[in-house]
């Protein structure tokens, strides 16, 4: 698959050839499914907790004499049917991570990019450079590149001048291509890869010989 490659100003000044076996498998709808999944449930922090019955300080003294009262016996003030009383099967820490076998996690990935790629969804630019952080000028870009939907821009190296530029856009998102992610290619409608971010992906995510890694 060939798409064309945009400078600064928005013209078309090359094509580049898409990675067929990056951006032009048939997406697995269920495996992206279960990646999201996993991301999503590695992210929580799982330090929620209840206190039990036995965790609750004091209730030790009985409450009232067992019998004579005309009440329900008790034997202690911490049991769960008082005020202030422990927690039935509350929640517990625990960690909620989750595990994907390295190549599905790849073919997920691969997939949602083969989503962008077919929807018309993937921009690419041949560099993208600022002096300094101007958030104007990152607006005008993106309205160069008919960018106007949620953005996710990758990045071959981190720029602080072009992390600072969209800082204070909240459709607009920087990420460093080894990041890539399900979670993040699927909430961006529109991706945007600077020309030297498709040979780390290459690299990362390829299945030839040269590839390096497989990537998270």
């Amino acid at each position: 698959m060939k798409i064309p490659v945009y400078n600064m100003a928005g013209e078309v000044v090359d094509e580049v050839v898409l990675p067929a076996d990056i951006f032009g498998i048939e997406p697995n709808v269920p495996v992206m499914h279960q990646a999201l999944v996993r991301q999503q449930a590695n992210a929580r922090l799982g330090t929620h907790k209840a206190k039990t019955r036995g965790e609750i300080r004091g209730g030790g003294r009985k409450p009232w004499r067992q019998k004579g009262t005309g009440r329900a016996r008790q034997g202690t003030r911490s049991a769960p049917n008082f005020r202030g009383g422990g927690a039935v099967f509350g929640p517990k820490v625990r960690s909620h991570a989750k595990k994907m076998p390295r190549k599905m996690r790849r073919l997920a990935l691969c997939s949602a990019l083969s989503v962008k790629a077919a929807e018309s969804q993937l921009v690419v630019i041949d560099e993208l450079t600022f002096d300094q952080p101007k958030t104007r000028e990152m607006v005008a870009l993106l309205d160069r590149l008919e960018l106007h939907d949620s953005v996710l821009i990758a990045l071959a190296d981190g720029d602080w001048a072009v992390e600072r530029s969209v800082s204070n856009l909240p459709d607009v998102k920087t990420l460093r291509v080894q990041y890539l992610n399900v979670e993040d290619l699927l909430g961006y409608d529109r991706l945007l890869l600077v020309r030297p971010s498709l040979d780390v992906i290459q690299e990362t995510w390829g299945t030839s010989e040269k590839r390096t890694g497989e990537g998270s």
